[in-house]
């Protein structure tokens, strides 16, 4: 066995020997955690304040305090701070650097708080202003898709089931369902944000603590909507990481779905759609290629976000309470799922409001595949025919049109009153594309009025909740 460094730990009062040099590596987190050194900091200050307002250390001694951690803030900020390994983890390091500055009133400020509570509320911390983030690169690319959908309001295209052609809609209609998804993704982390945003400080290490702490003023200190109201589950509780995770795998999974739709739209078989050549790259042996990697990387990057939902839905799910060594597994799954999400949002914001519709080819595509095959039922049923009988009719002159390679549009008005005499001259406008488009001018529909009026309320929405 090899000791590690003889260096005293802030731990290690009841310890005959020293820590083995792996078992310090393997079980130190402040290669990850110290992406948590500012939100640690804030909330040290915090239960400074706070510790001073009880009368459990002075004011000048909190006025050093401060001082002390605002310089090794800026040190960190700086790239100057110094971790150490044998320090284990961002809090130590903080603490025992305070130390060293100010001397033995830096060991003070762990009164009345342990590393349990102090790591939940650096997460919360951490997380909170992770999501408002997240919320704002969302609400940006919302306003893309608005702008991309205002403008192709009467661009008709193809729409779809099982990938087959279905019924023509407009590519604004498109664009307004990637909203909708979207839209939903931002409100379950609007939600999500409400749970996040309680402080579990104070429950110190399991139990709470007998100094005369003010977990009111902290909360508002740190602006905490609420306190936990069970210090076993506040420090053991990681809920609102698994939460957030779920949102986010949500939000990736819409992501990946539109990834797949503009991977095959830029595909020669659909030509719908060209994207800046910014976001694609070519390929090392044909010259010829332009690969839409944004996209098809998005679509991946859906799996390591997916990933780390099980792993933490995982980590905790054997754990009594209440805190476990375990709880160190948390936090590299919830850093790589936001850096994720952000760069994927990043991307999408830039690259989508920049959608380039090649608008002949989604025209011609919604010519054909007999996509206004329902509209000639619908006729049918408004002629006083059960849908069931305008159904078998249709099938049977979409099977004529096959026969003799016809659009609908393209058959005689003979050849459709064979099928039934209830088909007049007036058919016609119902089997054009544009005629079928502005018919579904219900709530919802894809007419073009009823796409713009979406749009507009929608661009209302987004404006009134900031």
């Amino acid at each position: 066995m090899t000791l590690a460094n003889q260096k005293d730990k802030l731990w290690d009062g009841r310890f005959t020997e020293a820590t083995d040099a792996f078992v310090e590596s393997f079980t130190a987190s402040v290669n990850f955690d110290h992406i948590l050194a500012d939100y640690d900091i804030e909330g040290s200050m915090a239960h400074a304040r706070m510790l001073s307002k009880a009368d459990i250390i002075s004011a000048p001694d909190l006025a050093t305090m401060l001082a002390g951690l605002s310089e090794i803030r800026q040190e960190i900020s700086q790239g100057q701070f110094q971790w150490s390994v044998q320090l284990e983890d961002v809090h130590m390091n903080i603490e025992a650097a305070l130390t060293a500055r100010i001397g033995e009133l830096g060991k003070v400020l762990h009164t009345g708080r342990s590393r349990n509570d102090q790591i939940a509320t650096d997460l919360r911390l951490y997380l909170r202003e992770q999501i408002d983030l997240i919320i704002g690169k969302i609400k940006q690319l919302l306003t893309g898709i608005l702008d991309l959908a205002e403008t192709h309001t009467q661009t008709i295209m193809p729409g779809f089931t099982h990938l087959q052609i279905a019924q023509p809609i407009v590519f604004g209609h498109h664009l307004m369902a990637w909203y909708a998804m979207l839209a939903r993704d931002a409100e379950r982390l609007i939600e999500c944000r409400k749970r996040v945003n309680c402080m579990p400080l104070g429950s110190a290490a399991l139990a709470g603590t007998s100094f005369p702490i003010d977990r009111a003023y902290t909360a508002e200190l740190l602006g905490f909507q609420s306190i936990a109201d069970n210090s076993l589950d506040a420090v053991s509780d990681r809920d609102f990481v698994i939460e957030f995770s779920a949102c986010a795998s949500m939000l990736m999974m819409h992501l990946s779905r539109w990834s797949e739709e503009m991977i095959l739209w830029t595909s020669p078989q659909f030509d719908f759609i060209e994207l800046p050549d910014r976001f694609c790259t070519g390929s090392s042996i044909m010259p010829q290629k332009k690969n839409p990697d944004v996209p098809e990387l998005v679509r991946g990057k859906s799996a390591r976000v997916f990933g780390s939902l099980l792993s933490l839905l995982t980590l905790m799910k054997g754990q009594p309470l209440a805190y476990n060594k375990d709880n160190q597994e948390d936090k590299e799954p919830l850093f790589d799922t936001v850096q994720t999400v952000m760069a994927c949002l990043t991307a999408f914001a830039d690259m989508v409001p920049n959608i380039i519709p090649k608008k002949e080819n989604m025209l011609r595509a919604a010519s054909t595949g007999y996509a206004t095959a329902t509209d000639l039922a619908d006729y049918l049923v408004r002629k006083g025919l059960a849908f069931r009988d305008a159904h078998a009719i249709v099938g049977r002159l979409v099977a004529t049109g096959i026969n003799e390679h016809k659009d609908l549009a393209e058959l005689s008005l003979e050849q459709l009153q064979a099928e039934s005499d209830l088909i007049q001259e007036d058919v016609y406008q119902f089997l054009d594309i544009h005629g079928s488009v502005a018919s579904r001018s219900h709530p919802g529909g894809t007419a073009p009025d009823t796409v713009r009026h979406a749009i507009n309320r929608a661009r209302g929405l987004l404006t009134k909740n900031g």
